[in-house]
């Protein structure tokens, strides 16, 4: 299927409730250009940052959760001049850790946007729902941006060798500090397993006439999601149009070797459901690209499209990948076009 030959996309799909579902760099990307059409998103985000500024600010008060990719998404959505939009992307220089130390480094390294976040939810009485609405309402967005749980999460991706890593960062980043053969994820989980869903999310999966699941990292952006219970429950029995877009290239220390089928296959496990459709890309990386990203133990994702009709009823295999660029990316034009 070619997306080549649609015009105007979402004035045939005007009004459609659109729910993406995942975090990161990928989730903005779509964002940031389904905004361009007349839909109804919501984007359901998850909260297992634990890196950066979102975790300075959950070291320093008590119960708070991570607001990283939540103003990610605000931003994507923003529909505001770009002043808006620099403010919640403004990160103050980070000083040399020599010169000060953590206790004295006050607003060093921190994103503006996560503290202007932080003071709204202070003023909403430690209300983070009410607090991103007022972001909304600043930004003024092209949709609803909702957090998948309010509850305080930590995930644990138990290891082949019997070793389990808990926190967010400590799995995303495990393939940069060791290059070396690592230890295959055998189970990803959440802890607590229990964590309630914010109910905002659920009413907007039931809802939905379509539900995104990517792009963006499948261990730590996309299944954390689907580890709580009532939004796994809500995106299977939800009557829409379940897509899931694959990952452009496997990731050292999470999806080593993976196949698209493989990730597929994952989603599966953790939705506990089979999806209606899945986009894959096919279009070439320039040789430069490819060796940069195999001297860090990454490859092109190989489409197995056997596996795939066996698995998927509907499967879209197009070039999607930003030509011309100096990192691996998702063309989002391309991308929207190819999911409508």
């Amino acid at each position: 299927m070619s997306v080549t030959g649609y015009n105007r996309t979402g004035d045939r799909f005007a009004g459609r409730r659109v729910v993406t579902i995942g975090g990161g760099t990928g989730t903005f990307g779509l964002l940031s250009h389904l905004k361009k059409h007349p839909f109804t998103i919501s984007a359901i985000v998850t909260m297992s940052d634990s890196g950066g500024s979102s975790r300075r600010l959950m070291d320093e008060f008590r119960r708070q959760l991570p607001l990283g990719d939540l103003r990610m998404s605000l931003v994507a959505l923003a529909r505001n001049g770009a002043l808006w939009r620099e403010i919640f992307m403004h990160r103050f220089q980070q000083q040399d850790e020599e010169e000060l130390s953590e206790s004295q480094s006050g607003v060093s390294g921190h994103s503006l946007g996560n503290l202007v976040l932080k003071g709204l939810q202070d003023i909403n009485n430690g209300d983070l729902l009410l607090a991103i609405e007022d972001a909304e309402e600043l930004l003024n967005t092209a949709g609803h941006v909702l957090p998948v749980t309010l509850t305080q999460t930590t995930i644990c991706a138990d290891l082949e060798d019997g070793s389990t890593i808990r926190d967010e960062t400590e799995i995303d980043t495990r393939g940069d500090k060791y290059r070396g053969e690592l230890s295959p994820i055998v189970r990803l989980r959440l802890e607590p397993e229990d964590a309630q869903a914010c109910p905002q999310a659920v009413r907007a999966i039931r809802r939905a006439d379509t539900i995104i699941m990517g792009p963006g990292d499948l261990y730590t952006s996309l299944l954390p999601n689907l580890l709580v219970p009532e939004v796994a429950r809500a995106v299977r029995e939800s009557e829409a149009e379940k897509i899931y877009v694959c990952n452009l290239m496997t990731k050292h220390g999470e999806t080593n070797g993976y196949k698209a089928s493989d990730f597929v296959e994952t989603i599966h496990r953790y939705l506990g459901g089979r999806v209606d459709r899945v986009i894959i890309n096919n279009g070439p990386f320039a040789p430069e690209i490819l060796n940069m990203y195999a001297s860090a133990n990454q490859e092109p994702v190989v489409v197995d499209r056997e596996a795939l009709h066996q698995i998927v009823p509907n499967v879209v295999i197009d070039r999607l990948n930003l030509e011309n660029d100096s990192l691996v990316r998702h063309d989002p034009d391309r991308l929207v076009k190819a999911i409508f």
